[in-house]
């Protein structure tokens, strides 16, 4: 967990209302007192401090039933594509890529089947055309076997001309070309330009088997919402567009292998604080807490410049609102659908992860929040709806 110097004495010292966080933990708690989740954690953070962070319920460790606490690490699924989006922002400010690139510069293997000119970007936005690509986590640390699923890969419609969330396939390349560059592993390059800087001990892409013990098993629960409940309010299954995803995919994260390679898109594992300090530095000019700077401002202002805002999410029917690897709230009152609560500015910047994880920072405010969970629960629209609670209550704790 975070260094006791990145905690406040108490959510006033950073200006945050103490009856307005009483009221997250108690959000963040009912799911567990109901039985429902095994456990869950939360950060929200202010002025590059922690304002409070709880665990809550009991995970499963490494085969042992245990109480969960501030040191138990969880699964952040695709909330690690800001992560490992952030760690190529920095090759992108020394000039050594470009949104604009072909991704074959870097990847020459990517360049198959119609894919020769996706570029840096369109893998970012999710505009490369491979949402269904066949993979899985586990794979990732098998380089050849890397190799041979980027040639093997067929866009479904040519890059560039229209938006569909790619689950974690886009992401492969990205994280090729990163280690390429830097000569170093995606997790080791994380480890040395983003978490050791910003003092985050527990912000990992691949976590290595002498700590796997601390991280909360994932497991499936609840009951699927009937066809009824999706009519009622107008919407298709959230699920049904990610294909590539299934149960026993998700499980895979309890696989010391799969635990160990530093899968792009979905690998990071850490605590809800670690996130929360980790956009409380993208907040502050991209400097660490000791004033060092990680990432130029003039970086993360281009970093934050909504990409594909005339391109439509049409499992969503809106604009995708996506900037290079993470999402924008947007002031068009369709926040709460891309990952963030009701009462975020349009400037809030963030990406969530599969299975109801949260992490984002808000400008207006200053407050940056983390939420994971273990409990993956097969109905879509009763964890929507608790995203979309435990983010407002936290946007709105000024």
């Amino acid at each position: 967990m975070p260094a006791p110097h990145f905690f406040a004495d108490s959510p006033a010292e950073v200006g945050l209302n103490p009856d307005k966080v009483q009221a997250l933990f108690d959000r963040a708690e009912r799911e567990i007192k109901e039985g429902l989740l095994p456990a869950c954690q939360f950060a929200i953070a202010r002025n590059g401090k922690i304002a409070a962070m709880r665990t809550f319920g009991h995970a499963t460790q490494g085969g042992s039933d245990r109480p969960a606490t501030d040191e138990t690490i969880f699964v952040a699924m695709s909330a690690t594509k800001a992560i490992t989006s952030a760690a190529l922002w920095l090759l992108m400010q020394e000039g050594k890529i470009s949104p604009a690139d072909p991704i074959v510069k870097y990847v020459p293997e990517y360049g198959t089947n119609g894919k020769e000119r996706t570029t840096v970007e369109q893998l970012l936005i999710h505009t490369a055309g491979i949402p269904q690509a066949p993979g899985r986590p586990r794979e990732w640390g098998d380089h050849a076997r890397r190799l041979e699923r980027y040639a093997q890969w067929r866009p479904i419609h040519p890059p560039g001309e229209q938006f569909a969330y790619h689950v974690h396939a886009n992401y492969w390349p990205i994280a090729e070309a990163i280690e390429r560059l830097s000569g170093m592993e995606l997790g080791e390059f994380i480890r040395t330009r983003i978490a050791e800087p910003l003092g985050l001990p527990d912000l990992r892409v691949g976590v290595p088997r002498t700590i796997q013990g601390r991280i909360a098993d994932l497991t499936w629960v609840g009951e699927p919402a009937k066809d009824e409940d999706y009519k009622k309010i107008g919407v298709t299954p959230p699920r049904a567009a990610m294909a590539s995803i299934d149960e026993s995919m998700i499980l895979e994260f309890n696989e010391p292998e799969t635990r160990e390679c530093s899968f792009p898109a979905g690998g990071c594992i850490t605590t809800a604080g670690d996130l929360a300090l980790f956009y409380q530095a993208l907040l502050h000019d991209g400097k660490s807490w000791d004033g060092r700077q990680v990432w130029q401002p003039a970086m993360l202002h281009e970093a934050r410049r909504i990409r594909s805002g005339s391109l439509i999410d049409p499992a969503r029917g809106m604009p995708a609102n996506r900037a290079l690897g993470i999402v924008i709230a947007g002031g068009d009152g369709k926040a709460n659908l891309r990952g963030f609560g009701k009462t975020n500015s349009p400037d809030a910047f963030g990406h969530p992860g599969f299975g109801g994880q949260s992490a984002w920072a808000d400008p207006a405010t200053g407050i940056s929040f983390g939420y994971l969970t273990n409990g993956f629960d097969r109905n879509d629209l009763r964890e929507g709806r608790r995203s979309v609670a435990l983010s407002s209550i936290a946007a709105a704790c000024l």
